[in-house]
């Protein structure tokens, strides 16, 4: 398949924002899927994500959200937690108005966040959803968390460093290399970000149980990031696949293991997105 298009947009409030399409073979598209980053990455590191599945037959869009990678605003920041979801929103409609096909959401780890308090904030709805590591809690001693909120109300601007160890991404030596010193990775978070992570995280575990739409969970068993504990509240739900993979890390599409976890993927999107 050829390598993403890149195309800038415009957000509601004028920040613009990066996006990369990836498109199926003319006419074998049958459905579309909107990609969402983690923390501290960007969409160009889903390239090889976005070939697979539009070499599967699907049109595939990713941005990278506001304050990271190449779109724009004030680096791992948001004036309120919704401007996310008014983003998502926007290349929803995007992929509705591009034809008649359904469409997913695919997000990781900060993006499954971000993806899952969409559908649960009255938005336009896709027809599926795919969570990957879902950051809808975090594995952090209570006293740091106590320090962000303290910090978050006196100096919300202040950038802390992330502190990711890039080992606990992937397997592969080649992702666990590139990561550091990736010039579009922001290793940086304001704790104002994160207070208001740390909310929405709190009001997505409360409204669980208003899902309404096939979801899929794929989660690595090995995950030093976001535990498995995590999405363990997803499990058994109405409408909702949830799949641990023994041996595989946080990111699931950077492991050696990733063309068989994105067949399932594709799979089940087949399965459980409408016939059009």
């Amino acid at each position: 398949m050829p390598p993403s298009t890149v195309d800038r947009v415009t957000a509601q409030d004028g920040t613009p924002l990066l996006v990369r399409r990836w498109r199926s073979d003319a006419g074998t598209s049958w459905g579309s899927v909107i990609l969402l980053h983690g923390l501290a990455e960007h969409s160009g590191r889903w390239e090889h994500v976005g070939r697979y599945l539009a070499a599967a037959g699907l049109d595939v869009e990713a941005m990278d959200l506001r304050g990271f990678g190449g779109s724009g605003g004030r680096r791992a920041w948001v004036d309120r937690w919704s401007q996310l979801h008014d983003d998502l929103e926007e290349r929803v409609a995007a992929a509705r108005s591009a034809g008649d096909r359904p469409v997913a959401l695919y997000g990781h780890s900060l993006g499954g966040l971000i993806a899952l308090g969409y559908v649960l904030d009255g938005r336009s709805m896709p027809d599926a959803l795919v969570l990957s590591a879902p950051g809808i809690d975090v594995a952090i001693p209570g006293w740091k968390r106590l320090l962000a909120r303290v910090l978050g109300r006196l100096a919300p601007g202040v950038a802390i460093a992330n502190g990711f160890d890039p080992n606990l991404l992937s397997h592969d030596p080649e992702v666990i290399a590139a990561y550091g010193p990736d010039p579009m990775n922001y290793h940086r978070t304001t704790t104002g970000f994160a207070v208001r992570t740390f909310a929405e995280q709190a009001r997505v575990r409360a409204a669980l149980d208003r899902l309404s739409l096939p979801v899929l969970v794929i989660h690595g068993g090995e995950d030093g990031l976001v535990p498995t504990s995590i999405s363990a509240p997803l499990e058994g739900r109405s409408g909702v696949t949830r799949r641990v993979y023994p041996g595989i890390r946080h990111e699931l599409h950077n492991e050696p293991e990733a063309p068989a976890i994105l067949d399932d993927v594709i799979a089940w999107l087949r399965d459980h997105l409408p016939h059009r």
